[in-house]
């Protein structure tokens, strides 16, 4: 799945062959090229999907790490430090390849310089991680890691705005916030309830959260001759 995510991610950043009627098609792969009518798979969508499953591999490691003790810490840990290093050589990658598939991104920037602070953030939490997890801090490398991972999202839909799904043919078929927005009355509708839907899920979170806070420590029981956590 975290492959299949980053791909698809890979996909919408790169562009999809949108007709007039705003449908498309895409087989698995053509040329394994950047072109209009690209495969799902080409060297940018695959770097996508690595990047997704090295990141995600890193943050669950990081959590796992912040939960538990003992030897599983110690795994967790060393895990998350293999995975930190990939993550090291693809994220400068994975932004360059991106600059490259769509130069267009770089407007936004241009525009709103504030922006800046958006690849400032990845790179910042990017080191944090380290920081941290060399100091046996779990909670804030993994504070960190949820960082990294917003932050790389928050860059994208920034780099692509307005444009919700861009074609990769004729950019006159894209899909931006304004032809594919809803009514006034179904927006209003729709923010109130993903307000109150918003609050429901977030206080089931904390909820959930403080339930299970701690660490998951491992108990040996003698009389029953073997361990449990």
């Amino acid at each position: 799945l975290a492959i299949f995510f980053g791909a698809a991610l890979g996909n919408v950043i790169r562009g999809v062959p949108l007709d007039s009627s705003g449908y498309f098609f895409e087989p698995l792969w053509t040329t394994f090229t950047v072109q209009p009518n690209a495969g799902i798979l080409d060297w940018y969508t695959v770097i996508g999907g690595v990047m997704a499953l090295v990141a995600l591999a890193s943050h669950g490691a990081l959590y796992l790490a912040h939960k538990t003790d003992a030897d599983l810490n110690a795994r967790a840990r060393q895990a998350a430090s293999y995975a930190w290093w990939g993550l090291l050589a693809l994220t400068p990658i994975s932004l360059l390849a991106t600059v490259y598939v769509r130069p267009a991104m770089l407007e936004n920037f241009r525009r709103a310089p504030a922006g800046v602070l958006i690849p400032l953030v990845v790179f910042a939490s990017l080191g944090a991680m380290y920081w941290f997890r060399s100091r046996g801090n779990d909670r804030a490398a993994f504070v960190s890691s949820c960082t990294y991972l917003a932050g790389m999202l928050v860059g994208a839909a920034f780099g692509l705005y307005p444009y919700v799904l861009p074609a990769s043919t004729d950019p006159v078929y894209s899909l931006t916030i304004y032809n594919t927005s809803a009514a006034h009355h179904g927006l209003t509708v729709g923010i109130i309830w993903w307000c109150m839907g918003m609050v429901l899920a977030l206080g089931y979170f904390v909820f959930l959260y403080r339930t299970f806070r701690g660490k998951v420590t491992r108990n040996v029981l003698s009389d029953a001759g073997h361990e449990s956590y």
